[in-house]
Formats: C-alpha cells, sequence, structure tokens
C-alpha cells in the first residue's frame, strides 16, 4: 500500500473509532418484563406481545422476557406455586450472567411481576436496574382475589381456600406465591412476623439500608393502576398504598402510610426528588390500548 494510502487510512482510524463508539453510546436500554399470575414469558398475546411491540417502536433493543423453570408450562406453575424469594434469586442469576444487561437496564413488570422486579431492584443490584415500571403490582399485597385471569379460575378457587385455611403458616408461605404477598390487615402483627416475602422487602421487620439505597438508585419508579381493577384488592396498592391498619373498608395513599412517613424504603426522598410516577388508565387489570402504552410507558424506556 502506497504511503499516502497508508495515511489517509490512519487519519481515518480515530474518526471511524469515535463514530463507533457514539453509536454504541446512543444504542438502546435493554429491557427485562416479568409476566404475572398464570401467564407465562413468551404468551404471544401477553407477553410476547410486549415484547414484539417495544422492538417494533426501539430499533436494535434487547428485550429479555423473563422465564422460571425450563419450558412454558413450568414457567407458568411457577407462578403459583414455587417460593417468590427463590424466583427472585433465579433472576438476579440470569440478569447477573447475561452480557446484553451489564451496562444497566431497564424493568417492566405486569402484575405480580411488579413486587417482584422491585424485589431484584432491592436485593440485586449488579447489573443496575435505571427504570422500574410497575404495570398493576401490588407493592402493599393484596386481601383478596375477586377475579383470575383467564382459564385460572380454579386454581383460584384453591388458593381462596387455602389462604382462609392459614395463609401465614409455613408450608402455605413457602410453596404459595400469593400467600407470600398475602397482606392482611386484620393480623398486622401475624403478616410481619409470618410473612417470608411481602414483609422483608417492604422492611416491616427493621431496616435493611441496603435495600433501601438499591431501590433509591433508580431513577424512576413508575406505577400503573389500572382504574376499573376487578382482579386486585385493594386497588390502592398498585400505587403502594393499603387498607388502613385493623380494618379492610377505608384505605390510605402511599404518603399517608408508615411506610412512607418513616421512610423505611427511602420512597419519601424519591417523591421529593421526582422519581416516583403515579400514572392511572382506565381498564381493567392489564387491559390498556396499544396507542396508551406508545404514548405513556415507551417514553420510559427510550
Amino acid at each position: 500500500m502506497c504511503p499516502v494510502k497508508m495515511a489517509a487510512l490512519r487519519a481515518a482510524v480515530p474518526v471511524l473509532l469515535a463514530l463507533g463508539l457514539g453509536h454504541a453510546a446512543a444504542a438502546a436500554v435493554p429491557l427485562v418484563i416479568w409476566h404475572g399470575m398464570g401467564d407465562s414469558c413468551c404468551n404471544p398475546q401477553s407477553m410476547g406481545y410486549i415484547k414484539k411491540i417495544v422492538e417494533n417502536k426501539i430499533p436494535g433493543i434487547y428485550v429479555l422476557s423473563l422465564k422460571i423453570g425450563s419450558n412454558l408450562i413450568q414457567d407458568m406453575e411457577n407462578s403459583f406455586f414455587m417460593n417468590v424469594n427463590d424466583q427472585v434469586r433465579e433472576v438476579c442469576g440470569q440478569l447477573a450472567t447475561d452480557p446484553h444487561l451489564k451496562g444497566g437496564y431497564n424493568a417492566m413488570g405486569f402484575s405480580q411481576g411488579g413486587q417482584f422486579l422491585r424485589a431484584v431492584a432491592q436485593r440485586c443490584p449488579s447489573p443496575p436496574m435505571l427504570n422500574l415500571i410497575s404495570v398493576g403490582g401490588q407493592h402493599q399485597g393484596v386481601y383478596g382475589f375477586p377475579r383470575c385471569p383467564g382459564e385460572s379460575s380454579h386454581v383460584c378457587d384453591w388458593i381462596r381456600k387455602t389462604l382462609d385455611l392459614g395463609a401465614y403458616t409455613k408450608a402455605v408461605q413457602e410453596h404459595l406465591v400469593q400467600a407470600e404477598y398475602w397482606h392482611d390487615p386484620l393480623k398486622e402483627e401475624e403478616y410481619r412476623k409470618n410473612s417470608i416475602f411481602l414483609a422483608d422487602i417492604n422492611q416491616e421487620r427493621g431496616i435493611n439500608e441496603t435495600y433501601k439505597k438499591n431501590l433509591m438508585a433508580l431513577k424512576k419508579f413508575v406505577m400503573v393502576k389500572f382504574l376499573n381493577d376487578t382482579m386486585v384488592d385493594p386497588l390502592i396498592s398498585e400505587w403502594f398504598g393499603f387498607y388502613k391498619s385493623g380494618q379492610a373498608k377505608e384505605t390510605v395513599p402511599l404518603r399517608e402510610t408508615s411506610l412512607y412517613k418513616e421512610d423505611r424504603l427511602g420512597l419519601q426522598e424519591m417523591d421529593k426528588a421526582g422519581k416516583l410516577v403515579f400514572l392511572g388508565v382506565q381498564g381493567d387489570h392489564l387491559h390498556f390500548s396499544e396507542e396508551w402504552f406508545y404514548t405513556t410507558i415507551l417514553p420510559f424506556l427510550q
């Protein structure tokens, strides 16, 4: 190669490298999604659909739809029967070993997947979760199952009976997912003492400063409430509120809860910093339009 061409090539290399680095910096932030009760990672009418529309709108984005188990049937069954702490531990392992996520990722949880991903944020800061979007998640738990998704109604009938018999017994807590975020306002002390998942991530038994620090590292914590929800009881749990202690009729918003006032999770500080986003959408549980998703949720992913 002649000296003139070599000199031109040497001059071009820094420019090409700069262009390459600029392209890498502008790459879309990866997205991790976690499905809800009775669903699976790749259902073409739910999580598969979400993955597809996000990929269509954000070219080149890496979307990981979490699967708990070796196949879709196991994934669905585990949403009912696998200890949530074990699920979170497994997900943390998946995220830590995924090279696409090492620079950080956004997370979007649907229904119970919302509080499960919050546990991931609090317990597993590496790789870093940047934004958490909870779509109908129940962050103060539930005290009732008015209706079940799809064809899972027979399972939910059994769940209701089991919860009535002993939601806070060791066997039920360890083997029934919904018991692990069952929050009985008439049995607050029993809940605090025996809930193996929700009471822990909500700092009900003491302050884990690491949980607080990790959650506060989020840029945004977005909570979507479905205004006509017939599945979640109480509905205000989707915005981190709950029943006033000792009864199951009057509810209080997040800012009036002891969790917020004592700032056990850093939510008050996050709120003052503009990191908490409360969104409401007309519709039943997880019912929303593509247009709403594009205009309201997509900006948090771009």
